[in-house]
């Protein structure tokens, strides 16, 4: 029973003057030999570290409030609260701070607040003038109190003994009964001073004086004396705002007053500090911050008893669901929501933890899925509101649910694919709802805030359900609007069409296939045409540029998943399409898609992208531009440079070899120039290379020529073939084109690495890690796949085409770069080496 006695929550008050939860244990009070007193210690119910260790100061001035609460002041800028579970542990341990300073347990503060600039005078005070004397509370002295209210402000210590005074003598009750003396007789001078008495009373900032003036009793009064501002010529009307045009809607009937009376009083304090009251200035900003607490602790308090009451949450969310609802309950429904979980952001972690999981337990996903689909927009962007806490506060419990969900449910009414749909769907002009929920996509798909386990990562397999059962769905617009074909975007239209059921019934069967898969894939894959059409509607443009601005964050944090999604797809080709349009911005976030594929150096995207000739609608685009000196101009030429500055070899010779001629003109920046230096420079390098291989070639065989002289049995069994040097190969038959020797290379490395099978994309558009791609892709055979070397008249044909049939035999999983004739020269220990690179079978 102790336990819960002395359990209580320990705040400190921040640099905001708003109140940070620092945990939750149980308090006692003993003497600390360290600090040579007793104290105040709260250990962590969680595993008993010390939360608080604080001495009871003889001096420090104590504050009770609202029967849960102590809260004092250990330094200048440093408040500490305790809220305790029950108010029988609050008075235990005030009795116990009342008994270290030989104070009555009755009163509220165990110390006036006195700084040190009177000290000195009030140790000099009578003792007869412990409180001050308020005036006669009559109208004809409503000036004087003013005066006196207004005269205490400046001084702290003055400011508690009038505090005190007005609470001993119930004096703020007689006001307010003068106020409705002065409203009846209109007398518009009473009025003002009222304002100017009740705004200073405010400004004592006591929480026992709060309690009265907020009472449901008073507070109507309190809000009347603050519409009446000297400085305005007609009052404001806030109580028949707060009466007649703020509504208090109860969705489901709320059975506890308490809890009722406390969330008019919190909306109606809310509304006094917010509204009514001017914005404190510098030497104001502290006189309130017992009024933010005390608003603060009651949203808690509400959030708390909320949460405890099942039954009431269980039936919100029965309504919510409930298919008969009626569109205006379902609104207020969602809107209380909305409110409740604006509300729980008072709550600090460990807290807002408990609240979530009891909204998750309860269904608020499935929930959100119905109604994030209503047409109503004032419904659907407060479901997206409490959708964002959700994600806000735990992406990894959303992923749970939707790959749970996925289990069961069709691809259409999965809850991320209904957000996609959303996005996609917004029809707001300016797309903000579209934006706010591409936020929520991008942290939902962000692997850094995905856990791993020794069990399961949740990285691998969250992402694998995304591409599976999710990409296709983000990605129909960006396919739809780059295609030729209209009845593709028919169907994207028929697929998407807004309406309750979030979708209508497609004719087609749920797949794991984009929306486009219904078109003949040739129309997507490979194509590079240049009539096709870019959209010119800003809002659908707008769309797209969300769109690939979560696709680019995808390149730069997916690697493989994307990487497969775009080569299947071909999708840098159709974002490229987008460099044609009349937008600008759209344009760029085309361009920026394919900088960030480049920007990754990785080999499997450059052989892409020089297969596809995907180069070609940047630099049409950059001509296009011509002479102007824009944001387009400076982005192509940076990617450009990127290149040249990273050296990265393949775009290098796939620019120079290709393009060079339309950029040689361009010479107000040495880019181009340089890719050009760079090129010619690897191509030395590599031409030397070779010709350094050769001459050892040749050297080599004139000692196995010399050899084969003595050692004619072991020519006789066929273990060496030696061809006359004369023979060797001529310089022009070595590969002196650039771009075909880079192409072996990269297969070669490929094979290395890999040795993966060929892959064909949809439409075969043909992705094959061996030089068989090459001619698959109508390249010249003859600089790529190693051919059988002709006939020659000396016969050396027949033993020329024999080897490598064997050697590949028993080594097939090497494919060598490039064989030469005089490989074969080589002696017997070179021929069954494993450096010994067999021809590709055709």
């Amino acid at each position: 029973m102790s336990d819960t006695r002395r359990r209580v929550k320990v705040y400190t008050l921040n640099e905001d003057r708003q109140w940070d939860d620092r945990g939750t244990g149980h308090v006692s009070s003993t003497y600390v030999e360290e600090l040579k007193g007793m104290s105040l210690l709260v250990r962590a119910e969680s595993d008993g570290s010390l939360l608080l260790e604080s001495k009871i100061n003889p001096n420090t001035a104590y504050q009770k409030q609202q029967d849960t609460l102590i809260v004092w002041s250990e330094a200048e800028n440093y408040d500490l609260a305790l809220s305790f579970q029950e108010k029988a542990g609050c008075d235990e341990i005030w009795e116990k701070i009342c008994q270290v300073q030989g104070k009555d347990p009755s009163v509220e503060v165990t110390q006036d607040l006195i700084d040190e600039s009177e000290e000195e005078r009030f140790e000099e005070m009578p003792e007869t003038s412990h409180l001050i004397d308020l005036p006669t509370c009559e109208l004809n002295k409503l000036e004087e109190i003013a005066d006196l209210v207004t005269s205490v402000l400046s001084s702290p210590i003055r400011r508690e003994k009038l505090a005190l005074a007005l609470e001993n003598e119930g004096y703020i009750k007689k006001l307010l009964q003068l106020f409705q003396a002065c409203e009846t007789l209109e007398n518009t001078e009473g009025l003002h001073h009222l304002y100017e008495i009740i705004r200073g009373i405010l400004f004592l900032n006591k929480a026992t004086l709060f309690e009265v003036m907020f009472s449901d009793e008073c507070i109507m009064d309190v809000v009347g004396c603050l519409e009446y501002d000297p400085a305005l010529a007609q009052p404001k009307r806030h109580r028949e705002f707060l009466t007649k045009t703020a509504k208090f809607k109860e969705v489901i009937p709320i059975t506890d007053s308490e809890l009722r009376q406390k969330i008019h009083q919190t909306y109606r304090v809310q509304y006094i500090q917010d509204i009514i009251l001017p914005t404190p200035s510098v030497f104001e900003e502290n006189f309130l911050s017992t009024l933010t607490s005390f608003i603060f602790f009651n949203k808690v308090e509400i959030v708390s008893m909320l949460q405890e009451d099942e039954k009431f949450l269980s039936e919100v969310f029965a309504q919510l669901t409930d298919e008969a609802t009626d569109d205006d309950k379902r609104r207020e429904l969602v809107n209380f929501f909305k409110e409740f979980c604006a509300f729980s952001q008072t709550l600090q972690p460990q807290n807002r933890d408990a609240f979530f999981k009891t909204l998750a337990k309860l269904g608020i996903l499935p929930a959100l899925e119905i109604v994030m689909g209503m047409d109503d927009l004032q419904v659907r962007s407060a479901a997206t509101d409490i959708f964002s806490y959700l994600v806000e506060f735990s992406p990894s419990m959303v992923r749970e649910f939707v790959m749970q969900e996925a289990q069961q449910s069709d691809d259409d009414i999965l809850l991320i694919n209904v957000v996609i749909e959303q996005m996609i769907c917004d029809t707001d002009p300016e797309l903000g709802g579209a934006v706010q929920l591409m936020g929520l996509l991008r942290t939902l798909i962000d692997p850094e805030n995905m856990l791993a386990t020794t069990n399961k990562t949740e990285k691998s397999e969250f992402l694998n359900f995304f591409y599976n059962h999710c990409m296709h769905v983000l990605t129909a617009p960006l396919l739809t609007n780059t295609s030729e074909d209209k009845c593709e975007k028919d169907f994207f239209l028929k697929h998407y069409r807004y309406s309750w059921s979030f979708v209508c019934t497609p004719s087609h069967s749920h797949s794991h296939s984009t929306p486009s898969s219904s078109i003949s894939q040739d129309n997507i894959v490979g194509s590079n045409k240049s009539n096709t059409i870019c959209p010119d509607n800003y809002q659908t443009a707008q769309l797209l540029a969300l769109i690939l601005e979560l696709l680019t964050f995808c390149v730069e944090h997916h690697t493989y998943h994307i990487k497969n999604y775009i080569m299947n797809k071909d999708l840098l080709r159709r974002v490229l399409v987008l460099m044609n349009s009349k937008h600008t911005f759209l344009a760029l976030c085309a361009l920026r898609f394919m900088r960030r594929i480049i920007g990754l150096k990785d080999e499997f995207y450059n052989r892409y992208i020089t297969k596809g000739n995907l180069f070609e609608p940047v630099i049409n685009a950059l001509l296009d531009n011509g002479t102007r000196y824009n944001l387009l101009n400076s982005a192509v030429i940076e990617l450009f440079e990127f290149i040249r500055v990273e050296d990265i070899k393949s775009l290098t010779a796939h620019i120079v070899e290709n393009f060079y001629k339309a950029l040689e003109s361009i010479e107000y920046v040495q880019t181009f120039k340089g890719l050009k230096t760079k090129y010619e420079q690897e191509k030395d390098r590599q031409n030397q290379k070779l010709n350094s291989n050769r001459f050892r070639r040749d050297a080599k065989a004139l000692e196995e020529d010399e050899e084969m002289w003595f050692n004619e049995d072991e020519e006789e069994e066929g273990k060496a073939v030696v061809a006359p040097v004369e023979k060797s190969k001529p310089e022009d038959d070595f590969p002196d084109n650039y771009e075909k020797f880079m192409e072996t290379k990269k297969a070669k490395e490929s094979e290395d690495k890999e040795n993966l099978p060929k892959r064909t994309s949809p439409g075969g558009f043909k992705f094959t890690f061996s030089h068989s791609a090459s001619a698959a892709n109508g390249t010249n055979s003859k600089s790529v796949v190693a051919q059988t070397p002709p006939a020659t008249s000396n016969g050396s044909s027949s033993k020329t085409t024999n080897l490598p049939t064997s050697v590949t035999a028993t080594k097939g999983s090497l494919v060598g770069l490039v064989d030469y004739p005089d490989d074969e020269e080589e002696d017997e220990e070179e021929e069954t080496s494993p450096r010994k690179r067999p021809r590709l079978g055709s």
